[in-house]
């Protein structure tokens, strides 16, 4: 293992990299996410880079790097979507033929992103582990190259590539999180960051429905999970490799979980304070950093790899309501009202009283939660912040209006 993981690889790497016009993505350091998590927080942008993601680094090294004619007999890959993206965007550099496999419940928006690069996509699968046994068998038939996601030393190296950008550009830092799935990205990073700081703490970041990698380390064997969901797409992996799981037990100080609904709140927060579009397993290390409740030295410099910025526009609409009802600036509420004139009148002057905007007003007089006689009224308001929330509530209870907030 250690002739192929020499550090001397991954410096080779970046200057290979850094010739086919890979960027060096920006290292930011968020005013805001520091003042939340009481400590010197930055972000490393992947989903800034080429593509969307971190993933073009470790694709492009490892088809570039083939023979002629590997390059001749085309390449096939299994991804949910940001390997995908950069498996294709990589061979149409190199003009050679691409083979995608994804899982039939892929985002739209990455099969599309996909097929623009010029790969032809095939849909197997109801999860990255069974498009990635696919593959395994078309490969053999095919004689096609298998461009693994993280299993593999080129890939793995490309991706270590960020972690030599993170110690050039900022050579105090204390703490790197970063997301995990199958263990290709912090294997790199960690790898390249020990060799010349030994005393930063390399951090992982799993999702509470995929502990795969945490399960592990723990059992000191690799396990296979067979249940989980979370919209973190791109780190729901069932299984480590052995290479990666050997790397992050060697290099990998700690592996931590994070759930769904903090990713939400961290991806619409991205958003709106630092105008940053992150894909939830782009989300997932700062996501941690923000609900932990363990405490920080406000001197400890802590960077966060937001990985990926590959979100499906639908998931997004949907961040953005969540986030702001979690952030207690958006309130459903439904209230029933007497089925005669004026009997909304008097719920919308109590909103206006509270000085809160009215966004959707849905009327129900059909359900059978909704007495004859009566109707259902949907409402979703806009307000300023929680204390506006109290403030209508205590106004609708004065008034002896019958509400019920909904969740």
């Amino acid at each position: 293992m250690s002739s192929l993981f020499d550090v001397s690889k991954i410096i080779e790497a970046h200057k290979q990299l850094a010739k086919l016009n890979i960027r060096k993505t920006d290292l930011i350091r968020s005013a805001t996410f520091s003042d939340v998590t009481k400590s010197d927080i930055y972000l490393k942008l992947e989903c800034l880079q080429k593509t969307g993601s971190f993933k073009v680094r470790g694709a492009m090294l490892k088809i570039t790097n083939l023979s002629d004619d590997l390059k001749k007999q085309g390449v096939i890959a299994a991804s949910a979507g940001n390997h995908a993206q950069a498996v294709a965007f990589a061979s149409s550099i190199q003009n050679i033929s691409s083979i995608i496999v994804m899982p039939k419940n892929a985002s739209p928006s990455k099969i599309l992103a996909t097929r623009s690069y010029g790969a032809k996509v095939i849909l197997e699968g109801n999860n990255y582990d069974e498009s990635a046994e696919y593959v395994e068998d078309y490969a053999k038939k095919e004689n096609k190259t298998v461009i693994p996601a993280f299993d593999d030393p080129e890939i793995i190296a490309g991706q270590g590539t960020i972690g030599l950008e993170i110690v050039e550009e900022l050579a105090d830092v204390d703490e790197i999180y970063v997301p995990v799935g199958g263990g290709g990205l912090i294997s790199g990073i960690a790898m390249a960051v020990k060799s010349s700081h030994p005393k930063v703490k390399i951090i992982g970041v799993e999702s509470t429905a995929f502990p795969t990698m945490r399960e592990s380390i723990k059992k000191k064997k690799i396990l296979k999970l067979s249940t989980g969901h979370t919209i973190a797409d791109g780190i729901s992996i069932k299984t480590p490799s052995n290479l990666t799981f050997e790397l992050v037990k060697k290099y990998v100080d700690e592996i931590v979980l994070v759930d769904d609904q903090s990713i939400v709140k961290t991806m619409f927060l991205l958003m709106e304070r630092s105008k940053i579009v992150a894909e939830a397993a782009g989300a997932a290390s700062l996501a941690y950093l923000i609900s932990s409740p363990k405490p920080r030295r406000k001197d400890k410099k802590v960077v966060s790899i937001v990985s990926g910025g590959n979100v499906d526009m639908y998931l997004l609409g949907q961040i953005v309501s969540k986030g702001l009802m979690q952030t207690g600036r958006l309130l459903k509420i439904f209230v029933d009202l007497p089925d005669k004139p004026g009997a909304l009148k008097k719920i919308v002057d109590e909103i206006t009283k509270a000085n809160i905007n009215i966004v959707e007003v849905e009327h129900d007089r059909l359900s059978t939660n909704v007495p004859a006689g009566t109707a259902g009224v949907y409402l979703s308001l806009e307000l300023e912040n929680r204390e506006k929330s109290k403030t209508l509530i205590d106004l609708f209870k004065k008034e002896k209006i019958a509400f019920n907030i909904l969740k």
